[in-house]
């Protein structure tokens, strides 16, 4: 389902975030699509009608049934979404805890779409924060050192297996992005000696190079003679549709250790006796005893995100209000306007005492607002008042929709993500 889900190429994710803020509900949207993730975020003003609208549009992408996709799909509203986020940002949430590639994974998905115009300030407040929360997470706690990805994973499954014989194998690496290159260092570590096979000769023959003299570098047009020489292979491309099948195994009789890093897979179901085949989910229980060992730090973690998220809505609550109290100022103004040229005008103040009266009428309004806003200020910051600002702006007939918040940054507010 996952690999239906996923996003191969940037065209289909904009044309994907344009269709959401198509939606007068949806005010921006970002998406993540990794090898274990596909996740939508929006801001909204309307949640109900966003995650059907989501659901929706990912079923006909995907040709998957609606209530198939609403069954197994997570859903993340308001605080509990920010928590979400920042333990996502934070790689609390990943295959393997700790990992480092999904802070600037997170990053660059939310670029793609500011560049498209598609994400703003709403989304940006929130970001900043989940960046500066995973910055504390890896200050704080241990539970990146040494960082461990999925191709470590797999590489440690295979030595697991394998034990002292992997020493002096040659390993097959399909693909020469950041997960082929992570599984030729490891392998290399355990010592191996690795054939890295990519689109681009020239590109791979550079990685090759970076990587040292154990590594070869050839084409993947080569990919059928060196799966049928060798018994370890490691395959992370970005093909949409699998690039290995049952056909273009000669030799039956070889013992085949093969890892498909890639979503959507590289390598189709293949019933084959010497065959052991893992796929990204079967690396869960590598991924579990990294959790074990890591439990501490990550209840530690989990305490950082959490106090992150409390910060980020009491200042996000706290921001929202001062729009709110400069517009009942603004009306105050505008009433005494009104009423002083009224007065003036049948007569009932002299013109010259216009200046006072006004001062007067100003200083009198600011005494009797004085005690509220202070207890707006104060309720804005508080969960259970949530809905508090909402109540006072429909009491006073008030709209900040499209009012610009930067001009209300407060000094504790640390500066955006930049885009």
């Amino acid at each position: 389902m996952r690999e239906k889900l996923a996003f191969t190429k940037t065209e289909e994710i904009i044309e994907m975030l344009n269709l959401f803020v198509a939606f007068e509900f949806v005010h921006e949207a970002f998406i993540i699509s990794t090898c274990n993730r596909v996740e939508i975020v929006l801001a909204t003003r309307d949640n109900f009608s966003s995650y059907h609208a989501v659901l929706g549009l990912m079923a006909q992408k995907s040709d998957l049934n609606f209530y198939e996709l609403k069954n197994s799909a997570k859903s993340y509203d308001d605080e509990e979404a920010v928590r979400h986020i920042f333990s996502v940002v934070s790689s609390l949430d990943s295959l393997v805890i700790g990992e480092s590639q999904i802070t600037g994974q997170v990053k660059e998905a939310f670029m793609l779409s500011h560049k498209n115009k598609t994400a703003g300030t709403k989304l940006n407040r929130m970001l900043s924060y989940a960046v500066k929360c995973a910055a504390q997470v890896r200050n704080a706690t241990n539970i990146s050192q040494n960082p461990i990805s999925i191709a470590s994973v797999a590489v440690s499954k295979a030595h697991t297996l394998l034990g002292e014989n992997m020493a002096g194998m040659t390993g097959v690496v399909v693909g020469a992005g950041e997960m082929g290159v992570l599984a030729a260092k490891h392998l290399l570590r355990v010592g191996c000696d690795v054939v890295m096979l990519g689109r681009d000769k020239e590109k791979v023959t550079q990685v090759a190079d970076s990587l040292g003299e154990n590594v070869k570098a050839d084409t993947v047009d080569k990919l059928e003679k060196y799966l049928n020489r060798y018994r370890l292979l490691f395959s992370a491309t970005s093909a949409n549709e699998p690039i290995i099948n049952k056909e273009i195994i000669e030799n039956e009789a070889l013992p085949r250790l093969w890892f498909d890093m890639a979503i959507p897979r590289d390598i189709e179901d293949i019933d084959l006796e010497k065959l052991q085949l893992f796929r990204i989910d079967d690396l869960r229980e590598i991924s579990q005893t990294n959790h074990a060992l890591r439990e501490e730090q990550a209840m530690r973690a989990a305490e950082i995100v959490d106090k992150f998220t409390d910060d980020f809505y009491a200042w996000l609550r706290a921001l929202s209000i001062e729009p709110v109290i400069k517009q009942m100022r603004e009306n105050v103004l505008k009433s005494i306007d009104e009423e002083m040229n009224r007065a003036i005008k049948k007569g009932f103040v002299p013109a010259e005492f216009e200046a006072n009266m006004r001062k007067m009428a100003e200083q009198m309004f600011k005494r009797f607002l004085h005690d509220p806003t202070q207890n707006l200020r104060k309720s804005s910051t508080q969960k259970k008042n949530a809905n508090c600002i909402e109540s006072v702006k429909k009491m006073f007939n008030i709209d900040t929709e499209n009012i610009d918040f930067k001009q209300y940054k407060t000094d504790h507010h640390t500066k955006g993500y930049s885009a």
